[in-house]
């Protein structure tokens, strides 16, 4: 969708449906938007709190009878609302563009940041807990364990180097995959770009995400009694997997609310052949 053609002024005219005002058409476009970009970025604070700190046993297999544990497949809980990120993103990209899809991208990686300056200048602040004389640590309570503030905290602090550097490359994937499939196809076969920019973008992320919550944060829970590299391959399979399969399952929500949402935008639907520029100059009138 070319940016320009989300403006007010333009329109395009569906059977049976009214032409609307420039005001009313505008309220319509950037409420909407403003719908998909709070709920992608609200969907990004609460991962940065949630991310890992707690992993999901979605199921074990036992591959060696010899060994006395199986090998467990899971998530972390900050896994579970992250695909709706990327069903936000193509439908910013589908119904207001490449550009706006890749801002939106830019200030969720601001946000990230934003989070971790609150989290940082929250645990520096003098507070009332207890500190060791000997050791200026911390003192901890009867459990072993710091405050709950700052087991977040250090929590986030992981989760969120891992999302930063993973989140950026594969959001800007996503869009930069979603329109390339796009313009592959001459506009064709929204399944495609939908499920093919999604697909990709997941793997580079899920990558990078375990990756570096292990060796970084070292927040991943791995047995120490085997290999590692295995153990992070589960981890990155599962998550794909789980990631994939909701990619799949939201190509539904994403084909029939493109269409819908291109009529009610009074904008051309999602399958329709790009205007040559002298018949795209004639619709700008249009409203």
């Amino acid at each position: 969708m070319d940016e320009h053609a989300t403006l007010p002024s333009r329109q395009h005219r569906y059977d049976g449906l009214p032409e609307l005002s420039e005001a009313r058409l505008y309220a319509r476009r950037e409420t909407l938007f403003l719908v998909f970009a709070g709920l992608f970025l609200g969907t990004l604070a609460m991962l940065n709190i949630l991310g890992i700190t707690r992993f999901i046993k979605l199921f074990e297999i036992d591959f060696d009878a010899a060994t006395p544990e199986a090998t467990a497949f899971a998530v972390a809980v900050g896994v579970l609302p992250y695909p709706i990120t990327f069903l936000c993103t193509d439908f910013i990209s589908e119904l207001y563009g490449r550009k706006r899809a890749n801002r939106v991208v830019w200030v969720g990686f601001l946000l990230n940041a934003w989070v971790i300056g609150i989290l940082w200048v929250g645990g520096v602040l003098p507070g009332w807990e207890q500190y060791d004389a000997a050791t200026g640590e911390m003192v901890r309570d009867a459990a072993g364990r710091v405050p709950v503030f700052y087991e977040v905290r250090a929590l986030a602090f992981g989760a969120v180097a891992a999302s930063m550097i993973a989140y950026l490359v594969a959001q800007l994937v996503d869009v930069h995959v979603f329109h390339f499939w796009k313009k592959l196809t001459n506009g064709k076969y929204l399944w495609i770009r939908n499920n093919g920019s999604t697909l990709v973008s997941q793997l580079v992320d899920t990558t990078a995400v375990i990756l570096i919550t292990h060796f970084y944060a070292k927040a991943l829970p791995i047995s120490d009694g085997a290999s590692v590299w295995p153990q992070l391959l589960v981890f990155i399979v599962t998550g794909y997997v789980f990631k994939a399969a909701m990619a799949m399952i939201d190509t539904v929500p994403f084909y029939f609310g493109a269409f819908r949402l291109a009529r009610y935008l009074r904008l051309p639907p999602p399958d329709a052949v790009p205007h040559p520029p002298a018949a795209a100059s004639v619709e700008a009138g249009v409203g």
